[in-house]
């Protein structure tokens, strides 16, 4: 990727830098596509982010930054590089969320009639952003999505996520999230294209600005139009690492999986039960070998296909052997936590507390250090089987 430009934190250009490269030094050239980060405390993340957009070619472009009311030098880091757009997200409206009114904030300044909605820790492949608005136009997508490659590099990322993908596969295939007839719908909040008219009439992110789950709740909308949307896994064009440490991935996972998964307490259960048997079966099928009852060597293919489960998620083998060995008990603690929290009515994240059971308010304040997430909303939003 090439390295980005850097400049002095107080000069901003207001059109990115592929539209000055490529197309016109004007600075009132309608882009092909604006693209939109919400970036709350990301100073570990926005650097590798914006070095990999402001690289892309083939096509026009903005990038507008919204800085989330960041405490460290995400700000900073956003003017560093030329012709990116920083703007601040101002106060939260009551009851939305900090990401949806960073990225209403920003869609208002966007200028194009193509909307990317990009996540701060995420890494764009060179020219993956015009192959991006033309797979959209090829497949007459109004909302395209992608699934990133994950990034896993401690053990509980390595374990857990393997799992939590591949479930979140089998929960929303692909193939049925494209078919308009299944029933089932789905988005990646970490990318999300839309065509501008089409978010306009849904009433952009403002008709889900209460959701935590708002990737999901936008494209049910555009699907609810009979508008069309189009999800795939990605490896070639956008790669991620969600969290990166035990603390991040517990909170982040606590407040999505109850929302995510229909029935958590039954797939926690299901997760445990199918742990235990896999690994009592690889232990008879073990013992059947060192005492020559080779009939029993069968119980093995449990064990397999609970690997060819995981998979389907797009993990190393040994992060795969990592999830069957330590991610199944992990990820079934992790959905009664989710569970748990939703049923007592708040959700943290960030620094900030989410109070919505039945209410309107939303607060932010800073964590009690002694308090582990303790509560999370009610959502309004349900998912299909």
């Amino acid at each position: 990727m090439m390295d980005s430009l850097p400049r002095s934190a107080s000069r901003q250009l207001p059109i990115s830098i592929g539209a000055i490269s490529r197309v016109s030094r004007s600075s009132t050239a309608i882009p092909d596509v604006s693209i939109i980060i919400p970036a709350r405390n990301e100073e570990s993340n926005l650097g590798n982010c914006l070095k990999s957009l402001t690289s892309q070619a083939g096509v026009t472009f903005e990038i507008i930054v919204v800085d989330d009311n960041s405490t460290d030098r995400t700000r900073e880091i956003a003017q560093s590089y030329r012709g990116v757009r920083v703007i601040c997200s101002g106060p939260l409206p009551p009851g939305w969320t900090g990401k949806n009114n960073a990225v209403i904030t920003g869609a208002k300044k966007a200028r194009a009639g193509w909307l990317l909605f990009t996540d701060a820790d995420t890494i764009h492949l060179p020219g993956s952003l015009a192959r991006a608005l033309t797979e959209a136009k090829r497949e007459q997508a109004d909302l395209l999505s992608y699934s990133p490659e994950q990034i896993v590099v401690t053990f509980s990322e390595r374990s857990v996520m393997p799992v939590i993908f591949a479930e979140l596969a089998a929960q929303y295939p692909p193939h049925k999230v494209r078919d308009p007839k299944s029933g089932i719908v789905a988005a990646n909040g970490q990318y999300i294209l839309v065509r501008r008219s089409a978010y306009d009439s849904i009433g952009g992110h403002i008709a889900v600005a209460t959701d935590i789950l708002e990737d999901v709740a936008l494209a049910r909308l555009f699907r609810d139009i009979g508008r069309r949307v189009y999800f795939r896994y990605a490896a070639d064009a956008v790669r991620t690492r969600m969290y990166r440490n035990w603390q991040q991935l517990r909170e982040g996972w606590t407040k999505n999986l109850a929302l995510l998964f229909p029935h958590p307490k039954r797939l926690a259960f299901q997760s445990l039960v199918v742990w235990l048997v896999a690994w009592s079966s690889l232990g008879i099928a073990i013992a059947a070998v060192n005492a020559h009852h080779f009939a029993l060597i069968v119980f093995a293919a449990l064990w397999v296909l609970l690997y060819l489960k995981i998979c389907i998620a797009h993990f190393s083998t040994l992060n795969n052997l990592l999830a069957i060995t330590f991610g199944l008990p992990i990820f079934a603690y992790l959905l009664l936590r989710s569970k748990r929290a939703h049923a007592n009515g708040q959700v943290w994240w960030k620094n900030r507390v989410y109070d919505g059971a039945g209410s309107k308010e939303n607060i932010s304040i800073e964590k009690p250090a002694t308090n582990a997430i303790p509560t999370m909303i009610r959502p309004r939003l349900r998912t299909e089987n």
